[in-house]
């Protein structure tokens, strides 16, 4: 008996610890302004103060990232049917030249900016991709997603929708 109460106490123990791991509907961001960064990379510079008044969908990526590449034609696809957010892809490739070959290879049609120093995905706590940030107008992180998402969803959709009207 007594190693059965062991055993109860330890599954109880390993639940609760696992329920707050769980960040993806609930991380410590949520509700808090993002942090602000600066991205320069051979092509561009974007700064997330810039989107400040719109919705962006902020998302950590990487070029040889397989479940980065798995979502990145929704990524598309909700720039095209959302005009009035921004969708931004940060990359986190460490080689430059491989992340402009993707893009080309891959004629990505999507804002994208390579921080090879990886600072800003730091600044966000963000070191497992892809994982995608949604801020908004106002620049107060109100939901985050770990893992591929199909952001043509229509939960995802909606949710996005009721941040722009508001």
């Amino acid at each position: 008996m007594r190693g059965v109460t062991r055993v109860a106490m330890v599954l109880a123990l390993a639940t609760l610890c696992g329920a707050g791991c769980d960040r993806g509907d609930h991380p410590e961001q949520l509700g808090r302004t993002a942090p602000e960064f600066k991205v320069s990379d051979t092509q561009r510079t974007v700064d997330l103060a810039q989107f400040r008044g719109k919705v962006v969908v902020l998302n950590f990526w990487a070029s040889w990232c397989a479940p980065c590449l798995e979502e990145l034609p929704s990524l598309e696809a909700l720039q095209h049917q959302m005009p009035q957010v921004v969708v931004l892809a940060v990359s986190t490739d460490d080689d430059s030249g491989a992340y402009q070959n993707f893009l080309v290879q891959h004629h990505v049609d999507l804002l994208t900016v390579d921080d090879v120093a990886q600072d800003s995905n730091k600044l966000f706590g963000t070191y497992r991709f892809p994982e995608t940030y949604v801020i908004d107008k106002s620049g107060v992180i109100r939901r985050k997603y770990i893992g591929p998402q199909d952001f043509t969803d229509p939960d995802i959709l909606n949710g996005l929708k009721r941040l722009v009207a508001q």
